[in-house]
């Protein structure tokens, strides 16, 4: 029998805002952190007896006149703290569903009035992303459906649709990314990339193609499964772009399992590996949502899709491989295949493209998970002003980034004395990482992010729910518009 494939995109709770109050809905009150309860609009009679201290994210039964409800903390009413008490009040509200085994009725919030709209939106995206949940079952466990904002501000209705918008974003981002690898192939990941981006012009080339026009790297990584690789190339190109509005090249990293290849990875922590292309899903999310949002800025996607996998046909630790342009690399670590295909879609992005500014996304290595940890992205940039500009765009997303050093002394490391460059140069891991794609981007404008940390998680927390998280989607949209007039 065929695998059972997951719904991408998976059902998210339907966030909007309104100003009718229903009868048969789950009411929610918001509370900030101190003695003074924020409880909006809706009738309480109880609070002298319960123990609430609005803590951020902090949820308690609520018996209410209208019907039952909850008390929401939103602590010291931070953006994070915002977010997470939406993602705590649908995760709530979806536990009291499964445990009464009903149908969730819709959620009311009840805002406070002179709640600046951005919180707002940070609500509504935290309980966007706190309800999502992909799943490969036969079942269908009951799930929130519809969370409504109550209020009469069209800033807030403004602010809450862009966040929804940025959140199915990432939402989209985690179901590429959770999506197991019996499923999502190359030609999966592709063919999903095409058909959840109709507003997108894409394009997917083949092994042939990929041949014919000489990407050596990918078809070096490709080349030991059984499933071909891939390249997706995503446009958006609206009308209203203005000439001096830069044109932006987004390249994400799509290894749809990686095994490291004859460099074979320990057997603990492979499983994790189907997540391996959240690179490439940030970036096929973020354009997505650049379309939605309706963005008037030229945005070019690229996602070289692979799988590094073990066989008679697999490439080499001394192999050297050819890339499209004519660079050649030798194979040191056949594990360190990301930089492979990303090469590949650098010098690719440059010749056929020509952008004003290049920035590549992937899980890189693991060095950036030892310097960084698993909640903060590392930011490689030509010019401090381009790593300023990710770091704020990221800030403005709940996406947190480090700017890491391009180290000028390691720069010989990444040449070879049998070719052009050498693939994984002893070193810091990170830094010749970078290095090395810098050779591939032509003295452009580029930077180099490396989730290899934050495009998981064990556990949830704020706004993010264990496995994928979509980390990179919400920034790099932030980006593209952070260069509009």
């Amino acid at each position: 029998m065929p695998p059972v494939s997951p719904s991408v995109p998976t059902p998210l709770p339907r966030v909007s805002v309104t100003t009718k109050v229903r009868r048969d809905g789950l009411r929610a009150l918001i509370a900030a952190a101190g003695p003074e309860l924020r409880s909006g609009t809706l009738d309480v009679d109880l609070l002298g007896a319960l123990a609430a201290t609005g803590a951020a994210a902090e949820v308690n039964p609520l018996p209410l006149t209208k019907g039952p409800g909850w008390l929401v903390g939103v602590g010291d009413g931070t953006p994070r703290d915002w977010r997470a008490a939406g993602a705590a009040l649908v995760r709530a509200a979806t536990a009291r569903a499964r445990a009464l085994d009903e149908a969730p009725r819709p959620v009311q919030v009840a805002l406070p009035g002179d709640l600046e709209p951005d919180l707002a939106g940070e609500f509504a995206l935290g309980a966007t992303l706190g309800g999502h949940e992909l799943k490969v079952t036969g079942e269908r466990p009951h799930r929130v459906k519809a969370v409504e904002l109550l209020s009469d501000s069209p800033a807030v209705a403004e602010a809450v649709a862009r966040a929804v918008t940025l959140a199915e974003a990432t939402a989209l981002a985690r179901d590429l990314a959770g999506t197991p690898s019996n499923i999502k192939n190359p030609a999966w990941l592709a063919e999903t990339a095409r058909r959840t981006c109709a507003a997108l012009d894409v394009k997917v080339r083949d092994e042939a193609w990929l041949a014919k026009h000489g990407f050596g790297g990918v078809l070096a990584v490709g080349g030991g499964s059984a499933s071909p690789p891939r390249l997706v190339e995503l446009s958006w190109n609206p009308a209203a772009a203005k000439k001096d509005t830069p044109h932006l090249v987004l390249v994400g990293k799509g290894i749809t399992f990686d095994t490291g290849g004859i460099s074979i990875k320990p057997a603990e922590g492979m499983h994790l590996m189907r997540t391996d292309m959240s690179g490439g899903a940030a970036v096929i999310a973020a354009l997505r949502g650049i379309a939605a949002l309706d963005l008037p800025i030229r945005v070019t996607g690229l996602v070289p899709c692979a799988e590094n996998h073990v066989s008679g046909s697999a490439y080499r630790p001394g192999d050297v491989v050819r890339h499209y342009g004519g660079t050649t690399t030798e194979v040191t670590n056949t594990d360190a295949e990301g930089r492979m295909v990303l090469a590949d879609a650098l010098a690719y992005a440059v010749h056929k493209h020509a952008p004003d500014v290049i920035v590549d996304v992937a899980t890189l290595t693991g060095a950036m998970k030892v310097a960084l940890g698993l909640r903060t992205g590392g930011v490689f940039a030509t010019s401090p002003e381009l790593a300023e500009r990710i770091t704020t765009a990221g800030a403005d997303a709940g996406e947190t980034w480090w700017e890491m050093p391009l180290l000028e002394a390691h720069a010989a490391d990444v040449r070879s004395e049998i070719a052009d460059l050498r693939q994984c140069p002893p070193g810091p891991g990170g830094v010749t990482a970078a290095l090395f794609l810098r050779e591939f981007a032509a003295g452009l404008p580029w930077a180099h992010l490396d989730i290899a940390g934050p495009a998981r998680a064990e556990k949830a927390y704020d706004e993010v729910n264990p496995g994928g998280t979509g980390f990179a989607a919400r920034t790099l949209i932030n980006l593209a518009a952070s260069y509009l007039p």
